[in-house]
């Protein structure tokens, strides 16, 4: 019988959904599938490759403590448990395996959004953008060597997004959503200069002095504990409107 044949039609006409921000999870029209943890991985892996790769290549990387032969085997059985479940969602000939190119990945809409952002537009859709988006961690409680360096990539586009929606925010004069979008970016990285530079920004401007000098006595003292680190003279400056000693 054809591996595919038990679930195939339905689901291969639906719109596949591959999160991998807080947390592995596929669905199919909003119903969640479940995968085995090798299956996740094949997926994860070829979701943040973004573009097809070598058998040879993705078996290395996946299944890197065996034999090659090992390691063709693991790809081949984890391809099949896939195809099984979500048969379009991947790609594969003979020598190549991708994501088909009509899954959606959050983590690709992630970096769309924060080039939309980086851009010098400033238009409804920016301020449109929900901070929350930019809030999670990239297949957080997975420690495989190859999420390592794109968790990193992805937070720190996350934390240049989520200052730039507080700052447009800010400007356009909507102060609570600037504030949770800063108040995400401080969450996600404490010791972050800038985010705190954002927060206090938005306080100086709603004429909240208080929560300022507050919030900038609290981060002197994090950074203070954390690096031994008195804060930048930019933020001294920032500060000296309220003649607070800093």
């Amino acid at each position: 019988m054809n591996a595919n044949s038990d679930h195939a039609p339905e689901r291969s006409r639906s719109g596949v959904l591959v999160r991998l921000m807080g947390g592995f999870e596929a669905a199919v029209s909003g119903t969640p599938i479940s995968l085995p943890l090798d299956a996740q991985r094949l997926v994860a892996f070829l979701a943040i490759e973004g573009q097809p790769r070598s058998r040879a290549y993705v078996g290395g990387k996946l299944w890197s403590e065996g034999s090659q032969e090992r390691a063709f085997g693991n790809l081949r059985s984890a391809l099949w448990r896939v195809r099984r479940e979500v048969p379009s969602l991947l790609l594969a000939d003979s020598l190549t395996v991708s994501v088909h190119p009509g899954v959606r990945i959050d983590v690709r809409e992630i970096d769309d959004m924060a080039r939309c952002l980086g851009g010098n537009r400033s238009d409804e859709l920016d301020l449109q953008l929900d901070h929350r988006h930019f809030s999670g961690e990239l297949l957080a409680g997975w420690y495989d060597e190859w999420t390592l360096v794109e968790r990193e990539r992805l937070r720190q586009v996350c934390l240049h997004a989520l200052e730039s929606i507080a700052m447009r925010l800010l400007a356009a004069r909507r102060f609570a959503g600037a504030l949770e979008a800063a108040l995400a970016a401080v969450s996600l990285e404490p010791l972050r200069e800038s985010a705190h530079r954002v927060l206090i920004e938005i306080h100086l401007s709603e004429g909240n002095h208080a929560e300022a000098i507050r919030h900038y006595e609290q981060f002197a003292t994090l950074i203070e504990k954390e690096l031994g680190l008195r804060p930048s003279p930019i933020i001294q400056q920032q500060m000296s409107s309220l003649q607070v000693a800093v």
